[in-house]
């Protein structure tokens, strides 16, 4: 018999069809998504090993040898669960969509796994709303971060909250919502990824999805085989900020675009506590995409620090640094390898393995993203969908300094002093015709109340928002000093991102060059920034 349920998490309704003779098959992992399978596989070998992920919902999944709900499911070996900030009792919050986002990370069904088998998940549940809020999620979310010796690289959101339930007078998306801040306060504290399902609209759980420092995930949906079209239920309909009844309410006050990237999210076989399968579909299916994607990447990060041979360790790669631990270079790696366009086969669109279509069947070069220098994200699918195969080679490709030239592939983590610009200046000259794809992040500045001085967040304690520094970001001629005189410009007023995809107009020498053109908090700004440009033939 076939048991059919419904529930609303992430904002989404999600339909589970659970049953017992259904075969797992995760598509959205493989080629047809977003390609992790093949980093799995040799030469690559990568599966997330010891890599820390966490995971905050209102439930949790099962742990085996904890909870009778999974005693028949050993597919999913838990490295934590937990109730707020204390030990989880046994049989008490295990939750089916809980289950179902932490089998999409790390599933070792051997039908089909999930994105990172080997990671090490460690998993909150928030508990009933009636009895907490904002305070307690944001106390949850913490509790995640500390975990793994202090060394958890992202954390996972399938939930959030409702402007409804936010105590402030007349809420607004504004950023400045007790777990939003947290959010951005958190990721910067302690280093962490934060990975938020992209609800926003009529219906939606907005908040925390007006953060700056983390990443909100929109989801996909299959045509001819492949997810390549942003579903029609994604909830935020808006192509632009602007005024209206909708701004502030339903989607991020004035400009500032919500999605960073998408993910497969439709019709996605998962595992139920008691082990059966189980399609789902909603974005709080798509973010644990990019949530595991990162255990994948930074275990090639960790081997590249320190390679082992035998018992000799042998010393880290060239162009490589703790650097590639950074959450910003995480989200800027993943942000700039996004598929959008499809090359076809000439390699001067990046090699990107298909095109993404919104849902007016227009691809990323019909949008004003394209067309708009203020604009770096689209309104629907950020800058792309998730690949992870690419997001590998963007990452492999190394970290490259800006005292000498760079690589026609790369990223860096660096600073920039106000109102000066930093340039790199690409060794290989580029070619006529090919695409360049740079992607620059940095963080909102949110630091914590700290009341009574123990450096962690407490229930009562509150954030203060110090605003977010202006960095803009240019193409230019190598032999340029001007960026009046750029190629191609990402220049927005109000976002924590930058983002250039745009064509060489004619064959020679470039540079990138990062600008610091307006101070509003400190006057040394970190950023990460991410290229992938074509060599000329």
């Amino acid at each position: 018999m076939v048991n059919k349920r419904a529930w609303t998490i992430g904002g989404l309704s999600a339909i589970g069809l659970a049953s017992p003779g259904l075969a797992l098959e995760i598509v959205s992992v493989g080629e047809a998504g977003i390609d992790a399978l093949r980093l799995h596989n040799p030469p690559y070998n990568l599966i997330g090993r010891k890599i820390g992920i966490g995971q905050v919902e209102i439930g949790r999944p099962g742990q085996f040898g904890l909870d009778k709900a999974v005693s028949k499911n050993r597919a999913i070996a838990l490295a934590g669960v937990f109730l707020r900030n204390q030990p989880a009792k046994a049989n008490t919050n295990v939750d089916r969509h809980a289950q179902n986002v932490a089998s999409l990370m790390i599933s070792a069904d051997k039908g089909s796994g999930g994105v990172a088998p080997g990671a090490r998940l460690y998993s909150t549940a928030v508990g009933s709303l009636k009895t907490g809020g904002q305070p307690e999620e944001c106390l949850s979310a913490q509790h995640v971060a500390l975990q793994n010796s202090g060394d958890v690289r992202a954390i996972n959101f399938s939930f959030g909250e409702t402007l409804q339930r936010d105590p402030r007078p007349n809420a607004l998306l504004d950023g400045n919502a007790l777990l939003t801040q947290c959010i951005d306060w958190s990721s910067r504290v302690h280093n962490v990824l934060y990975v938020i399902a992209g609800n926003q609209g009529k219906g939606g759980i907005p908040i925390p999805t007006d953060n700056f420092n983390g990443m909100n995930v929109a989801f996909t949906t299959r045509r001819q085989g492949i997810f390549n079209k942003i579903d029609v239920s994604n909830l935020s309909d808006a192509t632009g900020g602007g005024g209206g009844r909708l701004n502030g309410r339903e989607i991020n006050l004035g400009s500032r675009r919500a999605i960073s990237l998408v993910a497969p999210g439709s019709n996605i076989s998962l595992l139920n506590p008691d082990g059966r399968a189980n399609k789902v579909t909603g974005t709080s299916f798509a973010a644990p995409h990019v949530t595991a994607t990162v255990a994948l990447l930074q275990e090639f990060g960790d081997r590249q620090l320190t390679r082992i041979a035998g018992k000799k360790p042998v010393p880290q790669q060239p162009n490589w640094s703790l650097d590639s631990r950074r959450q910003q270079v995480m989200k800027a790696v993943m942000l700039n390898s996004a598929d959008k366009v499809q090359d076809v086969g000439d390699r001067l669109r990046l090699g990107m393995s298909r095109t993404i279509i919104d849902k007016q069947n227009q691809d990323w070069l019909a949008s004003d993203a394209y067309r708009d220098p203020k604009i770096p994200l689209h309104a629907q699918m950020g800058t792309g969908q998730l690949n992870a195969f690419r997001a590998y080679q963007q990452f492999s490709a190394g970290q490259w300094k800006p005292s000498a030239r760079v690589a026609a592939i790369g990223w860096d983590y660096h600073q920039v002093k106000a109102t000066s610009v930093q340039d790199y200046v690409l060794a290989p000259r580029l070619q006529q015709g090919s695409f360049v794809a740079i992607t620059m992040v940095w963080n909102r500045l949110v630091e914590l109340n700290d009341t009574n001085k123990n450096q962690q967040y407490d229930v009562g304690e509150r954030f203060r928002d110090r605003g977010l520094n202006n960095l803009d970001l240019y193409l230019v001629s190598a032999e340029s000093n001007k960026a009046a005189a750029s190629i191609c410009s990402s220049i927005s007023d109000v976002d924590s991102v930058e983002h250039i995809f745009c064509p060489v107009p004619t064959t020679g020498n470039y540079k990138i060059r990062v600008q610091f053109r307006q101070q509003v908090n400190e006057a040394t700004q970190p950023y990460a920034i991410a290229w992938w440009t074509v060599p000329a033939q």
